[in-house]
């Protein structure tokens, strides 16, 4: 048993022996490795909240070139109101009928003579073809009389002349033989004064056939040519009436401008006086020139002595507050209003855009007289406007978050007046850049940042 167990025992020299070459090289890479890249990981970690990502919004500064107004705004008043259109049309039919066809929706653009309905027109063409039969009649009278008549008219008058005059000398003859039988006694008074009558009968008839032949010769008098001709003009005037009653049916666009309202719809009843809510339509649509707008204030009458004729605005409306538009004063009320002690004033927008809509409400900030060209020579600058919440103080300065290329780049500023453009940054800034609005306090100059979405 022994020698078999010692047998058994392990040979340490070959233990050495037997381990194969760079085994032990391989295991230190290995840990070398995993070291590096715990080593980048905390790096990283370390990194990251030292150098943390911000989440910002951000802004563009404005620039504009102007003298000590435009730095300071010179705002004499500020008043608030409405956008209104100048002119408000509503397009209402000449004539009474059903719509057939109604081509617009609110919001579409048309320009003057496009048509945007069209009323049915049955009845009014009927009416035409009834005015143009009696105008027809009247011109075909009218030409019979200028005309006069023909030859075959007084023909047929002259053979009526001659046989009634054959018949008078016929009536003649035999009122002499009855007279000599009557001498002779032969025949009865009672005969000759039967043809007696008949001879005096026959010599009107003559007389009668004479006029009538020289009227139908001559033609007809000018009084009854003058009524005639005034037939055709009464016939005329209907068949005009008529026609115009008719293209009234297609209703047109009096201006280019844009449908604000559209009143009727496809077999709805038009009429041309005013109704009720319920019946009968008195106008087709609304419609309003969007590029003549004005805002309508009510100044108070203690105020009322700071503005004057043209008086020039800066106008805003609540709905872009980071828009503007150039104004001027266009109309001031005759009278003011006696309840609210004020008067009313228009502002005229001039260069409105597509962002302005009527009753919109807007405020206008009326600005003091422009000064001179000389004056505005000498003190005209490049103003920067910025947003307050841009600007953060860090020891004692005032400094600003450009935002650029995906980090913030800080900038020291000097701001100035704060208008209704914004805050004027006088120094540090050139314009057009984009600043982050309300930095974090830990944000620093190199911070990366992103935008909000």
């Amino acid at each position: 048993m022994q020698p078999d167990l010692k047998s058994l025992q392990i040979d340490k020299s070959l233990k050495s022996t037997s381990r194969q070459p760079g085994t032990g090289w391989a295991k230190w890479w290995i840990i070398g490795g995993v070291l590096l890249f715990a080593c980048l990981g905390v790096a990283s970690v370390v990194y990251n909240r030292l150098n943390p990502s911000f989440a910002v919004e951000v802004s563009r500064l404005s620039v504009a070139e102007g003298g000590a107004e435009a730095a300071t705004g010179s705002v004499i008043l500020s008043a608030s109101g409405y956008i209104v259109a100048h002119h408000k049309i509503q397009v209402a039919s000449k004539v009474v009928g059903k719509v057939a066809w109604i081509g617009v929706e609110k919001g579409d653009r048309v320009r003057e003579g496009e048509v945007i309905a069209r009323l049915e027109d049955d009845e009014y063409r009927a009416q035409v073809q009834q005015a143009g039969g009696r105008l027809t009649a009247a011109l075909a009278r009218l030409d019979e009389l200028l005309n006069g008549s023909r030859p075959e008219e007084i023909d047929v008058a002259l053979a009526n002349l001659e046989r009634e005059k054959a018949d008078l000398q016929n009536a003649r003859v035999n009122l002499e033989r009855t007279e000599r039988l009557v001498e002779d006694e032969i025949a009865s008074r009672q005969a000759y004064d039967d043809a007696k009558a008949r001879y005096d009968a026959q010599v009107a008839r003559v007389a009668s056939l004479e006029k009538t032949y020289q009227l139908v010769k001559v033609g007809p008098r000018k009084e009854v040519i003058a009524q005639v001709r005034g037939e055709v003009e009464r016939a005329r005037g209907e068949m005009a009436f008529a026609q115009t009653q008719l293209s009234n049916t297609v209703i047109r666009a009096p201006i280019t401008g844009t449908i604000l309202e559209r009143i009727v719809e496809k077999g709805e009843f038009v009429t041309t006086g005013f109704v009720g809510e319920r019946g009968a339509k008195g106008y087709v649509v609304s419609m309003a020139d969007l590029d003549d707008l004005q805002v309508e204030l009510d100044i108070n009458q203690n105020d009322f002595a700071k503005l004057g004729a043209k008086q020039r605005g800066r106008i805003r409306i609540d709905a872009f507050r980071d828009r503007s538009y150039d104004g001027l004063i266009a109309e001031i009320a005759p009278e003011a209003n006696r309840q609210k002690a004020t008067v009313q004033v228009k502002v005229k927008v001039e260069k409105p855009d597509e962002f302005l809509r009527p009753d919109m409400n807007a405020s206008v900030d009326f600005l003091a007289d422009k000064p001179s060209a000389t004056e505005k020579a000498q003190t005209t600058k490049r103003v920067v406007y910025g947003p307050p919440a841009a600007v953060r103080r860090s020891d004692g300065s005032e400094v600003v978050f450009v935002y650029l290329s995906g980090k913030a780049v800080l900038k020291r500023v000097k701001s100035g007046a704060s208008t209704p453009q914004g805050l004027v940054l006088e120094e540090g800034l050139i314009g057009n850049e984009e600043v982050i609005l309300n930095p974090p306090p830990d944000m620093r100059d190199g911070s990366k940042v992103k935008i909000k979405s």
